[in-house]
């Protein structure tokens, strides 16, 4: 079976990243929860990352990922690296299906299977099946809007519940302190 669960957005404006998260997750076309937490804070929220994929597979990333970020003393840059590489070359982790969004206050990352690391251009990262809906709203409204980080990635969500099928409006933030 196919597994839909989730849209995760990153948003930054002035100096505040905030994460949103919808609760839904999906087995072929069974909604099977709805009220499912994505997100996870690390170093004393300091750094928030989300999850889009299989949920097990996620968390085992998200303990290396922690794992690294104490190894080289909360650097975040450094901790992606290393955990990407151990992703893509480990037998047993080379397979997990997975992506993940990672913040600090100076660095916004997306990590994948495939040792990809990427940093968007715009201050806005969105992931999962719903992510190009909330991800287009967040973009319009830091265009076009005064609102601060947390507002956008709520409204953003909100906007790709509506429109996306497999994301909901049991929505989660965590902001990056």
């Amino acid at each position: 079976m196919k597994t839909h669960s989730t849209t995760i957005l990153a948003v930054r404006r002035n100096g505040v990243t905030a994460f949103a998260g919808d609760g839904q997750v999906t087995v072929g076309d069974t909604i099977f929860k709805h009220t499912a937490n994505k997100l996870r804070t690390m170093r004393e929220g300091k750094v928030v990352a989300g999850y889009a994929g299989s949920a097990a597979d996620a968390l085992a990333l998200f303990e290396r990922l922690e794992a690294k970020l104490d190894e080289f003393s909360g650097n975040l840059s450094r901790a992606v690296v290393e955990t990407a590489k151990l992703w893509r070359t480990d037998k047993v982790l080379r397979r997990l299906e997975a992506y993940l969004v990672v913040a600090d206050k100076e660095n916004l990352f997306l990590i994948s299977g495939n040792g990809d690391i990427i940093t968007p251009d715009a201050e806005v990262l969105a992931i999962g099946s719903g992510g190009p809906f909330a991800q287009a709203a967040a973009m319009a409204m830091l265009r076009h809007s005064k609102l601060g980080a947390e507002e956008i990635a709520k409204e953003a969500l909100k906007i790709a519940a509506e429109l996306c099928l497999y994301t909901n409006d049991k929505i989660v933030v965590e902001v990056v302190k």
